[in-house]
């Protein structure tokens, strides 16, 4: 979780709203034969686990994330073609982040996954909300910036760094082999 700055992020609070952004932020584009007037009960079944909404409820909310611009809805060729907005993968991009966690593998590989960020005063709600998901993800503060972890967890920081927006320049994830003196450490992730 984003802790007290969650609140800054705009989740949709219904479970349908959830669903629907789960499905599109995989970057599945959904279409539907749009020719017959049943295009909800064709949702429907294109997505098994929908079934426990009501047609209503599931037409309704796709009008209503494309009325707040966060999907598209096009129809062509008899088809129709559902996509997240750009406004719309930032606001899906939340439920990447909040179920975010990074594998431990069953073997540490004795490297050492240093992240060092330097996030401006102008970003302080990212740079909190940056420090709160490290924390939340299990990384341990050597200094102010400077974060360690024992395990890789480069594709989660890019998804991190992408949803922030952060440049190189903000942050960067360094691999060692040596840290210097690391038992402390290694008591921390209670590694062998």
């Amino acid at each position: 979780m984003l802790g007290k700055y969650k609140y800054y992020f705009r989740k949709p609070k219904s479970e349908i709203t959830k669903d629907i952004f789960k499905v599109l932020i995989t970057g599945v584009l959904i279409y539907i034969a749009a020719s017959s007037p049943y295009f909800t009960l064709n949702l429907l079944k294109s997505f098994p686990k929908w079934k426990k909404y009501s047609r209503k409820k599931v037409y309704d909310t796709f009008y209503k994330l494309k009325r707040k611009g966060l999907i598209k809805i096009e129809k062509k060729n008899h088809q129709i073609y559902i996509s997240l907005t750009k406004e719309g993968k930032k606001r899906a991009g939340m439920f990447q982040i909040d179920s975010l966690e990074i594998k431990k593998p069953k073997k540490w590989d004795r490297k050492w996954r240093i992240l060092i960020f330097d996030i401006a005063q102008l970003k302080k709600l990212y740079r909190e909300a940056f420090r709160g998901k490290l924390k939340e993800l299990g990384f341990y503060q050597l200094q102010k910036s400077v974060w360690v972890y024992p395990f890789n967890c480069e594709p989660e920081i890019n998804l991190l760094k992408d949803f922030f927006g952060l440049s190189q320049k903000e942050m960067r994830l360094i691999t060692a082999e040596n840290i210097g003196e690391d038992e402390p450490l290694r008591e921390v992730f209670k590694l062998k």
